[in-house]
């Protein structure tokens, strides 16, 4: 089995990597990857990186009190462009736990290129949008990965 026999990616150490392969349909008519995909990259980054701690969004909805992760904030470098066929890691590690907050650091390599970097703030909200502290069941998990600077 690979390194990445999971879809969902791996860990090293208390950082989450995912691969992504770069299809026709991801990129723009000059064949780069058009801007707004690395979002989507970086989502599925941050999914699979709480899924694999054990936190599942479907569960956290499925509460009495149903919670969800909403992004209030998100800073991104463009650095360089990927194009087709090339073969990307997504890079999250989970930097700051606070309260309601949790904030990532997220960054997408070629090889040993960073083409993307993004300082991500998100937030627990309930089923009302309104703002929610982290369950401590939840904050027990993120607290193992969380590397607070």
């Amino acid at each position: 089995m690979s390194e990445h026999a999971a879809t969902g990616g791996t860990f090293r150490g208390r950082t989450h990597v995912l691969p992504v392969r770069i299809y026709f349909e991801d990129t723009d008519f000059s064949g780069v990857v058009y801007h707004a995909n690395y979002l989507r990259y970086m989502e599925r980054g941050r999914s699979d990186c709480l899924r694999l701690m054990g936190i599942h969004h479907r569960d956290l909805w499925a509460r009495e009190e149903p919670l969800a992760f909403t992004i209030q904030r998100m800073e991104i470098d463009f650095r360089m462009p990927a194009i087709i066929d090339d073969v990307l890691e997504v890079h999250t590690r989970y930097s700051h736990l606070s309260g309601a907050r949790l904030n990532a650091e997220q960054a997408i390599y070629r090889g040993t290129d960073e083409i993307v970097r993004a300082h991500v703030y998100a937030g627990c909200i309930n089923h009302e949008g309104r703002v929610r502290r982290l369950p401590q069941d939840v904050r027990a998990i993120l607290e193992r990965f969380v590397a607070d600077d």
